[in-house]
């Protein structure tokens, strides 16, 4: 992107309008390093609607950087559960546990030093720096990319890595520092959120670009941004055990690595199983019991959708196969991804008829 000129124009615009239109999200009220970090974490790829009052939860608990390093895991996964994207949460631990040893407790200022922290990756240095410290880092997210291709009618596919690298480094060559570089971040991404935006018309109408955006001028806002095909998501076909014996239900962790690392999770197996083929499937693990189907449910994840068939069964015994814990253990103690919310409601449902 070789536009200076026009944006040049655009970024004192965009602070005016920033100036005059934020809106008091609670992140901003408080805008700390480590607030900035933990509400940036929690907005990638997640709404701002979804993410405050998981910020709010977060905070109460976990108020300090120290505290965060020194949190269970388990505790950790409880006040990140229903959020997604778990790694987050680990990388959260991972990087603040290094901020205590090695940076004083203190979130260091510079984007380099921040990359280098589980977790932070180029736009969440860039938003650390310019937002908290006032450095002039540009932090390119999907927002920006969107509002600066149709400010300057820009014909790059903005999924391709060099673009965004493009779009960074044009950025941080016009950069302002201190104050203003705290309003360029946060207007770009607020103007991208609520008038630039990605689904259905944008409100052009409203935009403090319009005078100078090429697509709006052009009348082609609609063709930007220009994005390659999404390759086709995988699908897999899960079978799920609701397992119980005596007021008690069946939980496993799930591996270290790969999707849903760690997270506690119901019994299941990858295939569609009959109900016969469910009963003969747990009889070989030693589990002796009788099936009945609990329904079927849809869970999409980036790039996989899992497809999945679950049966209910009451066990004679607790196998050592499993933990067992009540539905308030699990509900207080234990995070449970919401792939399996389907399954998981049937259980509260179940203790409701049972403590009506």
């Amino acid at each position: 992107m070789e536009q200076k000129p026009l944006l040049q124009k655009a970024i004192p615009l965009i602070i005016a309008w920033y100036r005059a239109n934020q809106r008091p999200l609670p992140w901003r009220l408080s805008p700390t390093p480590y607030h900035i970090w933990i509400s940036e974490t929690m907005l990638q790829q997640t709404r701002i609607e979804t993410v405050i009052p998981y910020y709010e939860r977060f905070l109460q608990e976990l108020p300090t950087v120290k505290e965060l390093a020194e949190t269970d895991d388990d505790k950790l996964m409880k006040l990140w559960e229903g959020l997604g994207y778990y790694s987050r949460a680990k990388n959260l631990k991972k990087a603040a546990q290094i901020v205590c040893s090695a940076y004083e407790g203190k979130l260091p200022e510079n984007a380099d030093e921040l990359r280098k922290l589980p977790g932070i990756g180029e736009y969440t240095a860039g938003a650390i720096a310019s937002i908290a410290f006032g450095r002039p880092e540009p932090a390119v997210d999907g927002n920006v990319l969107r509002v600066l291709t149709r400010l300057t009618a820009c014909e790059d596919d903005i999924l391709a890595a060099k673009t965004k690298k493009s779009v960074t480094e044009t950025l941080r060559k016009l950069y302002p520092s201190g104050r203003e570089a705290s309003l360029l971040t946060e207007g770009i991404m607020e103007l991208g959120e609520v008038i630039c935006i990605p689904n259905g018309t944008p409100l052009c109408q409203n935009c403090p670009l319009q005078k100078v955006c090429l697509a709006h001028r052009s009348n082609t806002v609609s063709r930007y941004p220009v994005k390659s095909p999404k390759k086709e998501r995988k699908t897999e076909t899960l079978t799920v055990f609701l397992l119980s014996c005596n007021g008690k239900y069946a939980l496993r962790q799930r591996e270290e690595k790969g999707l849903l690392a760690g997270m506690w999770e119901f019994p299941n197996e990858k295939k569609k199983m009959t109900k016969t083929e469910a009963e003969s499937f747990l009889s070989a693990q030693g589990i002796q019991t009788s099936c009945r189907s609990c329904g079927k449910a849809k869970h999409i994840f980036t790039h996989i959708e899992w497809r999945m068939n679950g049966y209910r069964a009451e066990c004679r015994e607790e196998s050592p196969l499993f933990i067992w814990k009540t539905a308030s253990e699990i509900q207080n103690e234990y995070a449970i991804p919401s792939a399996f919310r389907f399954y998981w409601k049937q259980i509260f449902e179940k203790e409701a008829e049972r403590n009506p």
